[in-house]
């Protein structure tokens, strides 16, 4: 199922809600991914100013992805773009 993330708020209301439907506590999540409860009971409030590695690190043990939605137009040559900076980063 897929939700439009537009606002903090939002990204925050579906951690918080599939967290929930996990059947989990804020501080047991928190201390299973290993970050502090502070910390994710401020993504789950949808605040402006989070570390997004720790986010990330968040959505990726509660089984969340983000996608983005490219418009066509633009498509093709932005994957073409996106694989010279991946191939680049990479010999890094």
């Amino acid at each position: 199922m897929q939700f439009q993330i537009d606002t903090p708020e939002k990204i925050g209301m579906v951690i918080r809600s599939s967290r929930k439907a996990m059947d989990m506590r804020q501080d047991d999540a928190a201390g299973s991914i290993g970050v502090s409860e502070n910390f994710l009971g401020k993504v789950e409030r949808g605040g402006e100013s989070v570390h997004w590695g720790k986010l990330f690190q968040v959505m990726r043990e509660l089984g969340l992805q983000v996608y983005v939605d490219v418009p066509d137009e633009v498509a093709e040559q932005t994957r073409q773009n996106l694989e010279r900076l991946l191939e680049k980063s990479e010999q890094q």
